[in-house]
């Protein structure tokens, strides 16, 4: 989540409960509608224990998946890494087309799956370059043992760059139900309706607010981390972008340099087959 949204609905919520607590505040009894406050104390600590207790364990839930997509984009950009340096031990031809279609791979990641992520979208899509270098692949006719071996490692790390992609994309749609999110925001009501029956003649105005500001700024910050997590490659603090791909891409091009590889790329700069 943007932190300007996220500091716009902690006031505006701020301002309504607090709003709430003062207006009850002033037909309520003295000393709180509660006779027995230790026992309402008590009470109260059960459902904000509930409430933290339970955000907790989906906190837990969504790091994890935060870190797998994150782990699943860096793992890929290695894997992208190590097939180049494969293809180096095939045969001439089939490594220029092989090395060319990798960075274009790389590039469409970075400049058109990443932006389909931070939409929510891209889960259930296949990228187009990777159907272009298994097509690439099945031209291959190794002879030798260093072309055969590279071969077969290619299809190894083939493998571990689709599992590392299908890793980066499991956190692209969110992995929190909307019944998980009900019960969050139920929770969170009725800890907010019980936090009424506090409402105290006898205490000052700003004793009152501080109150309910303090649960009210607890229980959205809770509930902002879990979207934030739930959603990491959307605009915010935390959000995964594609830095580890990119870097991958600029020590590609410096490989190639190196290599004197001058054969044109089959894509653009944003990774779209280029027009012949």
């Amino acid at each position: 989540m943007d932190l300007l949204w996220a500091i716009l609905i902690l006031i505006a919520v701020n301002a309504a409960t607090i709003a709430a607590m003062l207006l009850v505040r002033r037909r309520a009894p003295e000393g709180s509608r509660f006779k027995d406050g230790d026992r309402a104390s008590g009470v109260f600590g059960v459902l904000a224990g509930g409430f933290a207790i339970f955000a907790g364990f989906i906190i837990f839930l969504a790091f994890t998946s935060y870190d797998q997509s994150r782990s699943g984009g860096e793992a890929e950009a290695l894997s992208v890494m190590q097939q180049f340096e494969t293809a180096e031990f095939l045969s001439p031809a089939l490594h220029d087309r092989l090395t060319g279609e990798l960075i274009c791979y790389g590039r469409s990641v970075v400049h058109q799956e990443w932006p389909q992520m931070e939409a929510g979208r891209g889960g259930d899509t296949i990228n187009p370059w990777a159907v272009v270098l298994f097509r690439s692949l099945k031209l291959a006719d190794p002879s030798g043992a260093s072309e055969e071996a590279a071969y077969g490692k290619w299809l190894d790390q083939t493998s571990d760059r689709e599992q590392a992609r299908r890793d980066r994309l499991h956190g692209a749609e969110g992995i929190i139900p909307t019944s998980i999110w009900l019960i969050l925001f139920l929770i969170a009501g009725v800890v907010f309706a019980f936090m009424l029956f506090f409402a105290d003649s006898g205490e000052g105005a700003g004793a009152q607010a501080m109150l309910m500001g303090s649960a009210t700024t607890v229980i959205v910050l809770t509930l902002t981390a879990i979207v934030a997590l739930d959603n990491p490659y959307r605009d915010g603090l935390g959000r995964i972008e594609p830095t580890a791909m990119e870097r991958s891409l600029r020590i590609l091009h410096s490989a190639r340099a190196i290599l004197d590889e001058t054969a044109p790329l089959p894509c653009d700069g944003r990774g779209a087959p280029a027009r012949s």
